[in-house]
């Protein structure tokens, strides 16, 4: 009997942003997913199936994006999903499909779903903000900091675990700040800033927000006195803001475009072979794209099936390569070493890996 499509294509919701604050990510998520759809069907597929993306508009309201995707796999349209998109847009496609079909969540994340089928394989704040916190402590002398994120989960949360893991150490959350998703105006947030005790900013502001912030930072003079750390800012952010907003601004990631290593420098061969010069940034947030894509195709080689009950015994304690290096599933979380680096202009300079794979 000959093969029917649905044999042969798997079809896979890729939700990513392509409007609102976080669609300056869009290029980059798009780019990266499609190279790793066909780098996964030139052999065979996941599954021994061609990978069909199915591109979903993550920068809507959470419940717009979720029924979005509801109404791709009540229709069997899809059978995973993946993608970098916020917590909250994660929160409300869970509600609507969790449990039903795999999903690789690809964004740094607040802590652990036990929804099933679910995988959170971004960064978390245990080896990526924290450890990053310890660094400019030890390297800058930051031992003060001010909050100041976009009011939702991820930041909230993030927020939260910063304040409590800093406490009784020789770091401290001095105040928070949160800001509806899509603020440009921050002088506010930023006259507050100069009033206070602090020697540092943890940035939890998401895409184009952190631009407005970092300009108007800049231009309030300071730049030069309180340094930035930030587990989201990458490099078309620096790229919107311009070279003056991006000094004395840090992010911590388990990637970078420029990263040096064997594995992400394949990835920047591959990708800039395939898009060539002008190619939308590479970078942490395109990356998880592409490790999402790729995710799911772990799951399969090793489960032998796509469905959640399969991916159930995918087991805790599994490792295996990519352009991250190696990584290690813990639940169904995924540990990955993680760096710090410094904004050099419109890049990003890598100073030192701040978390390890154990």
């Amino acid at each position: 009997m000959p093969r029917t499509r649905s044999d042969e294509v798997l079809p896979v919701a890729l939700v990513v942003p392509l409007q609102g604050p976080t669609g300056i990510y869009g290029p980059s998520c798009l780019a990266c997913a499609e190279l790793a759809a066909e780098q996964l069907n030139a052999g065979s597929g996941i599954t021994g199936r061609r990978v069909e993306l199915v591109v979903v508009d993550g920068g809507r309201a959470p419940e717009v994006v979720a029924e979005e995707v509801g109404r791709l796999v009540d229709s069997g349209r899809v059978e995973a999903v993946a993608g970098w998109h916020i917590s909250a847009v994660r929160q409300a496609i869970t509600r609507r499909v969790g449990g039903r079909v795999v999903y690789a969540f690809a964004a740094m994340h607040e802590g652990g779903d036990p929804t099933p089928g679910v995988f959170m394989i971004g960064e978390r704040p245990i080896n990526q903000l924290l450890p990053a916190a310890h660094w400019m402590r030890e390297e800058l002398g930051v031992g003060r900091w001010a909050i100041v994120g976009n009011d939702y989960v991820f930041p909230r949360v993030t927020g939260t675990t910063a304040r409590l893991a800093l406490q009784d150490t020789a770091s401290e959350v001095v105040s928070e700040t949160y800001v509806p998703l899509g603020t440009s105006d921050f002088a506010p947030v930023i006259a507050d800033l100069a009033r206070q005790p602090v020697d540092g900013v943890i940035m939890l502001l998401m895409g184009q927000d952190a631009v407005h912030f970092n300009r108007q930072f800049a231009r309030a003079g300071l730049t030069a006195a309180l340094p930035r750390l930030s587990p989201a800012v990458e490099e078309n952010t620096l790229l919107a803001a311009g070279a003056p907003a991006n000094e004395g601004l840090y992010a911590a990631a388990a990637y970078f475009d420029g990263l040096g290593t064997a594995e992400s420098s394949a990835l920047a061969r591959d990708y800039y072979a395939r898009w060539g010069r002008w190619a939308p940034a590479l970078n942490a947030v395109g990356e998880s794209c592409f490790e999402s894509i790729m995710f799911l195709a772990r799951v399969g080689e090793v489960c032998g099936s796509l469905t959640v009950g399969a991916a159930s015994a995918l087991p805790s304690g599994h490792f295996y390569s990519s352009p991250r290096g190696l990584v290690r599933l813990d639940g169904n979380l995924l540990d990955q070493d993680v760096y710090v680096a410094a904004a050099d202009g419109l890049e990003f300079r890598v100073e030192q890996q701040i978390a390890r794979v154990h």
